[in-house]
């Protein structure tokens, strides 16, 4: 799209955003017949304000009206675009089960086909090809929105219900990695809304710690505490509750979520309260397992630790943590996790000072996979630090990384 001019341009982004003419110009403050102008070129955009309104309304980076999309970066198979993240907006903002109210949607997808789709789609997000997801990601949208609008029947209502939760939660976790975190909220706010019509409560405790998540990601850390802990205990095993190893897996992640939200906000006796109940369920699970794409079990509680003791500015205890974690155990655990947990050990290790052994576990969680480190915020945080306190020049894979990572030495 970068060969048309810029009138064009702004039609197209008009168009995608389902807008008349009218009513764009009435959101800048414009005459239909200006924006008519504008877009066949008879009137030129020299203004930058105006150029910067004109994004605005469409709710995108001005980059793209000037037919610069963001570039990708040359190792950039993982990392989110401008383009993406508008993709991905626009499935959210559907609104299919309203749709069907007043017409039924054609030829949904399969409901065999569709779980294969979002099966493929948590492996993706597990082994950390968030490139490949989010290219992915707004036709599973759709795909799971159109099903579950268009399947009436109570046995394929809840399954559709279930699969679209699921997307929703991908979405989620996707979009919160790669730093669109009001995104990432919305996206977790809906598959709790949905959870509930698909009739399963650990679906619905799984959405509510994507939330607990997406929240604190917000800088909202003590709603993300009461979220996390409320639904926890009303899952909790026990009681009327079986006491399975699918509720001890989604239990025992809220209360680890809930016990970094905690940590977030400085509160060590909660954070040691929730860890030891988390504990609990994973000693009673007894080995890491996926039950609800959790991940949970011991060798997780340890990686929680030690991203809990970062958030308290404990560093020491952090790298302590992992020191006693068995490594062929966290040798079998997935991409996303392992690679998260370096992150967090890299973190670590700068509240230390010790800048080579942050550098170094930036270095070994890119090698297990690359997008956890290259396109996550956090971690180009971390990198500029690393660069900023090591004295002369960094160690050649520190460096060779930090320019994949677009970050400056």
């Amino acid at each position: 799209m970068d060969e048309l001019p810029i009138g064009r341009r702004v039609a197209y982004w008009r168009g995608r955003r389902k807008m008349s003419q009218q009513v764009f110009a009435d959101r800048l403050g414009k005459s239909k017949s200006w924006v008519d102008k504008v877009e066949r070129g008879v009137r030129r955009l020299d203004k930058f304000s105006v150029l910067y309104e004109i994004a605005d309304v469409l709710q995108l980076d001005v980059q793209l009206l000037l037919g610069k999309d963001p570039e990708r970066r040359n190792d950039a198979l993982s990392c989110i675009d401008q383009i993406e993240v508008e993709e991905i907006r626009a499935a959210l903002a559907r609104y299919d089960s309203m749709t069907a109210f007043f017409k039924a949607v054609p030829e949904p997808p399969p409901l065999p086909d569709l779980a294969k789709a979002v099966n493929h789609a948590w492996l993706t997000y597990q082994y950390a090809r968030y490139g490949v997801l989010t290219r992915a990601l707004p036709k599973l949208l759709r795909d799971a929105q159109a099903a579950d609008a268009a399947y009436g029947d109570d046995e394929g209502c809840r399954k559709a219900a279930h699969l679209l939760g699921q997307v929703y939660q991908i979405a989620s976790s996707v979009l919160r990695k790669l730093g669109e975190h009001e995104l990432a909220w919305l996206a977790a706010d809906r598959s709790m809304a949905v959870s509930l019509r698909a009739g399963d409560e650990l679906l619905a405790g799984v959405a509510t710690y994507r939330v607990g998540n997406a929240l604190l990601a917000l800088g909202r850390a003590r709603p993300a505490l009461e979220v996390n802990v409320n639904i926890a205990n009303r899952l909790a095993p026990g009681g009327a509750n079986d006491s399975g190893p699918e509720r001890l897996s989604v239990y025992g992640m809220l209360l680890l979520q809930g016990a970094m939200a905690a940590a977030r906000i400085g509160d060590n006796a909660t954070v040691r309260d929730l860890v030891l109940g988390a504990g609990e369920a994973a000693r009673r699970l007894g080995s890491d397992q996926n039950h609800y794409w959790t991940s949970f079990g011991p060798t997780n509680l340890q990686l929680h630790q030690a991203a809990a003791a970062v958030e308290l500015g404990e560093g020491r205890q952090a790298v302590q943590t992992h020191e006693r974690i068995e490594p062929q155990v966290f040798a079998a655990m997935l991409p996303e996790r392992r690679a998260h947990h370096l992150l967090d050990l890299a973190r670590g290790y700068t509240q230390l000072g010790d800048v080579a052994n942050a550098g170094h576990a930036l270095v070994e969680g890119d090698r297990l996979a690359p997008s956890e480190i290259r396109c996550r915020p956090i971690a180009h945080e971390v990198m500029s630090d690393v660069l900023r306190r090591t004295r002369g020049a960094p160690p050649a894979a520190v460096a060779e990384l930090a320019e994949h990572m677009g970050v400056g030495i």
